[in-house]
């Protein structure tokens, strides 16, 4: 079987490079010793795994041959069960491993943009923005990410017309990929005298944060205007020109950010979300492409697909790409997402096996 000659592979390779960790020579060269521990640490779980699958393998070679020369009707009984059981166990490991050996995604483990803005419904749209953003932050504030505000514009009754903020710690993007989208809410706003259900939206949209070496952006491709930082309702909270925006002439990406106080600041912070816009257009590009060839029971992703409704009255989240409802409206509002973003990390694995 090809899949277990890969793992054989991955497995000699693990014991290689182990191997390689307790050479003195190696140990002697700290730049070496990490490189070849970091590596053995990518592939560490699957060899490991396949370590168990092997051991299971070889009692259930021995069970069998145990029952094959036993007469005992009883010991028979006993060795059948016990055959079944590994049998059960080893198809257990294999799907584990199956899982392993799918390609990840290499932005997984990186920082990430997330920005929301919104959409239809006016007024109740911006609450609806305000309502997501907090949600985030409680889902992040449980998995010790930390979040920094790269720019926001509010609205005078509370809500957020557009928010852009930084997102970093281990495997940020990762749990947060699956965000991207068109959100849908359907309450009865409080403005709304009749009692009648709105329908409003809010679009998320989550970026792998991109390294210097993986975007180039020119002088000449780009303007830098500096202006003076507003708060809601346009009026002035900053009398000096702090607030950056920069547009990039060859995509038409304009990013601002008016957060901080110092201008570096926020000239810094804005190159971080340009990189990142620039990664996410150009990798888009070359996914349209690839998506061509295959369907995912995700969905793409894209921006203007609706993915999820929050229905108020009925207290019910439902995930559109997954078919998942879960009725505990308040809680998800409070970032407990998690149900909902493993269970859409299971559809996408599956999609993959399926492949």
């Amino acid at each position: 079987m090809v899949f277990l000659e890969k793992l054989n592979d991955i497995y000699q390779k693990y014991q290689t490079l182990s191997e390689s960790m307790a050479d003195p020579e190696v140990i002697a060269d700290s730049a070496r010793w990490t490189k070849i521990a970091k590596e053995q640490s990518e592939i560490s779980e699957t060899a490991e795994k396949y370590a168990e699958y092997m051991q299971v393998e070889r009692r259930l070679a021995d069970t069998r041959a145990a029952l094959s020369a036993e007469s005992d009707a009883e010991m028979r009984a006993l060795m059948e069960e016990e055959e079944f059981s590994l049998k059960k166990q080893l198809e257990g490991i294999e799907n584990e491993l199956k899982i392993l050996l799918l390609p990840k995604d290499k932005n997984d483990e990186r920082n990430c943009i997330v920005e929301i803005r919104g959409g239809a419904g006016g007024d109740e749209a911006a609450l609806f923005a305000a309502e997501l953003y907090r949600m985030y932050l409680g889902y992040c504030e449980k998995h010790r990410l930390k979040t920094e505000v790269v720019d926001m514009n509010e609205t005078e009754l509370g809500g957020i017309k557009e928010v852009v903020f930084n997102v970093s710690g281990k495997g940020a993007y990762k749990l947060l990929k699956f965000e991207s989208g068109v959100h849908r809410v359907q309450r009865v706003p409080e403005t709304e005298s009749q009692g009648r259900v709105h329908t409003s939206t809010a679009t998320v949209a989550v970026l792998p944060e991109a390294e210097d070496v993986d975007v180039e952006i020119r002088d000449e491709d780009i303007r830098v205007d500096v202006y003076r930082s507003s708060g809601a309702g346009g009026q002035k909270v900053n009398k000096t020109e702090t607030a950056i925006r920069i547009t990039h002439f060859p995509t038409g990406i304009v990013v601002t950010c008016q957060d901080e106080r110092s201008q570096l600041k926020n000239k810094d912070k804005a190159f971080k979300v340009l990189r990142s816009r620039l990664y996410d257009y150009y990798n888009s590009r070359n996914r349209s492409e690839y998506d061509k060839q295959r369907k995912s029971l995700v969905g793409t992703g894209d921006r203007s697909e609706r993915i999820r409704t929050y229905n108020f009255p009925q207290g019910r989240v439902t995930d559109h790409r997954i078919g998942l409802s879960l009725f505990s409206i308040e809680s998800f509002m409070q970032g407990n997402i998690d149900e909902m973003v493993e269970a859409l990390t299971v559809a996408e694995r599956e999609a993959q096996l399926a492949e």
